[in-house]
């Protein structure tokens, strides 16, 4: 495999959680009061309500570009790996948590999924590509 191909491999995991997770920041706070009564069905009139979505917004968009960057500087692909590790790990316990205490919400259910997924891929391109790991 050429620098160029494993360098997309490796990068692919970082890529795809940067372009959904910003995506999905945009569907919690670009205009709470609009969207989120359409996607999930509860109204969003409090002022605090919306500045915690619009707050989540933001952490996932920057969370977004750290990854990005991480692709792009070697020195940050590891930290952008782990934080992503992190993250979708955390959003996955916390929906089987849900599912476990609330129940099964087919939404959220794929959303775990995929989470678990992006973590578990990130802790193998992690211990794969890792210098840290490897010294």
């Amino acid at each position: 495999m050429n620098t160029s191909t494993m360098s997309m491999v490796k990068n692919l995991q970082l890529i795809i959680s940067a372009i959904i997770v910003i995506l999905v920041s945009f569907v919690y706070g670009f205009n709470p009061s609009k969207i989120l009564p359409v996607v999930f069905g509860f109204e969003v009139a409090d002022l605090e309500l919306k500045n915690i979505f619009r707050a989540i917004m933001g952490l996932y968009i920057f969370l977004g570009i750290f990854w990005i960057i991480g692709t792009q500087k070697k020195r940050f692909w590891e930290a952008a790996t782990l934080s992503n590790i992190l993250f979708m790990g955390g959003l996955a316990f916390g929906r089987f948590i849900s599912i476990l205490v609330d129940g099964v919400s087919n939404q959220f259910l794929i959303g775990a999924i995929l989470e678990l997924i992006m973590m578990i891929w990130g802790l193998y391109n992690l211990k794969k590509y890792s210098t840290i790991l490897k010294s």
